[in-house]
């Protein structure tokens, strides 16, 4: 063995490393991002809860009440309001995550020894949030004591009730958000499309031809935005007939927003495949941004948490943490395009910036 060529092996590895960025991101900064997204999954905590109160009793009692559910931030009161109706129609907007209903007579009970009721209204349609909010709700309610500190706690008697899946079936509430995974595939198939040209040769010949790059690129998406939206058809059986999950909007609103996600989605691979050369990186990459932040931070199995502006940013970057809001919305809450206008908004500005940037950066060139 000879060190000296050992050395000259390292020298040449080190260069090789350092030349190509997207070795250097995956031999090194890959594991640092793969643990910050991995580390989602152990954590099923829910960081905070958005919380609308209809106090029919306003008294003092019940403020004092309120004021001890949202004493450490966990709950927060976002909305005071004043029918069951206002109260429905934050729930399905996705504005709060749950309802507290403060009946009247609520102190007078209380001072009379109790128990006095108070109604718990959460949205089912994420059974793991709705769970830890009716716990923890029933938790610090239950131990409330209108009395001094270290006083024993009054008995409350909170009926819980959850609306768009009542028995918190977590395959209702996943299979709508799973749809943003696996209609991901038409945007692979149109990035492999392009860098297989690529690396097999046959972009060579593209060059000779008078088809322009705009050309070129709208014909290739045009192709896979269709054979996607077809696709979506047996993705929607499959939830509705195999699944039983119930379905209670408009099918046609729900296939034109997914066109909308799958514009999103191919606006990226667009952008990907002006960068890379070969197939197998497109393939990592779009794995990379699409599937595995899909899982954790992009609202499928927690909500996405807002009370933090990076996570909230990273979050609201990626098409599928709009697309899970809106099938889940369409799917179990029968929402229609108001509700959910801010995520079909920045789904339309990721589909149609991402087209316009790939435009720009397109080259018929080789290299």
């Amino acid at each position: 063995m000879s060190f000296r060529r050992a050395l000259a092996i390292l020298r040449k590895e080190f260069r090789h490393i350092f030349r190509d960025l997207r070795l250097f991101f995956l031999v090194t900064v890959s594991p640092a991002f793969l643990l910050l997204l991995l580390a989602h999954l152990f954590v099923l905590d829910v960081q905070q809860i958005e919380m609308a109160v209809w106090d029919l009793d306003r008294s003092p009692l019940s403020r004092r009440m309120v004021a001890a559910l949202t004493a450490d931030g966990e709950f927060r009161v976002q909305f005071q309001v004043h029918s069951y109706s206002e109260l429905e129609g934050l729930l399905r907007a996705g504005r709060v995550d749950c309802g507290l209903v403060i009946p009247s007579g609520f102190a007078r009970q209380l001072e009379a020894g109790g128990p006095a009721p108070v109604e718990a209204v959460i949205d089912g349609s994420d059974p793991i949030a709705a769970i830890q909010a009716v716990f923890s709700l029933t938790r610090r309610v239950t131990a409330f004591s209108p009395g001094p500190a270290h006083s024993p706690p009054v008995l409350i008697d909170v009926r819980s009730e959850a609306w768009y899946n009542p028995a918190l079936k977590s395959l209702v509430s996943m299979v709508p958000g799973l749809a943003a995974i696996v209609l991901c595939m038409p945007a692979l198939a149109l990035a492999l499309a392009l860098t297989r040209e690529k690396e097999v040769g046959s972009f060579e010949s593209l060059i000779a031809t008078p088809v322009q790059g705009a050309e070129y690129l709208l014909g290739k998406l045009g192709a896979y935005l269709a054979c996607g939206i077809l696709g979506v058809l047996p993705v929607w059986l499959a939830a509705v007939l195999y699944f039983r999950v119930p379905f209670r909007g408009d099918f046609l609103l729900y296939l034109l927003l997914s066109a909308i996600y799958l514009l999103a989605a191919m606006g990226f691979s667009l952008i990907v495949a002006n960068f890379v050369r070969n197939q197998q990186t497109a393939m990592l990459l779009v794995l990379t941004v699409f599937f595995v932040p899909s899982f954790f931070i992009a609202g499928l199995i927690l909500p996405v948490d807002t009370h933090n502006i990076l996570s909230t940013l990273v979050s609201y970057a990626l098409p599928m943490t709009h697309f899970v809001a809106i099938s889940r919305g369409v799917f179990l809450k029968g929402v229609g395009p108001a509700p959910l206008q801010t995520h079909i908004l920045l789904l339309l500005g990721m589909g149609i910036g991402g087209l316009l940037l790939s435009l720009l950066l397109f080259r018929k060139r080789l290299g």
